[in-house]
């Protein structure tokens, strides 16, 4: 693969060799999603696992934003 670009190859290779993670899978209303946490019972959103078409389209479900979850909702 080609890569042609004016950023810094340090700038574009930068964390390529770190691990991501730990990441949790919940369910919030029928929605599995995966969530890397942030603090007990608060995480942000990675990417949806499994949840209707629809969900895709709403906003709270993008991946990048904060929700809070519980243990129950494991």
């Amino acid at each position: 693969m080609m890569l042609y670009t004016s950023v810094p190859l340090e700038v574009v290779l930068n964390g390529l060799n770190e691990q991501p993670g730990p990441f949790v899978d919940i369910a919030i209303g029928g929605i599995r999603m995966q969530v890397e946490p942030l603090s007990p019972g608060i995480g942000r959103i990675v990417r949806l696992l499994e949840c209707p078409l629809d969900a895709y389209l709403h906003p709270g479900y993008t991946p990048g934003t904060v929700i809070a979850y519980g243990a129950q909702d494991s």
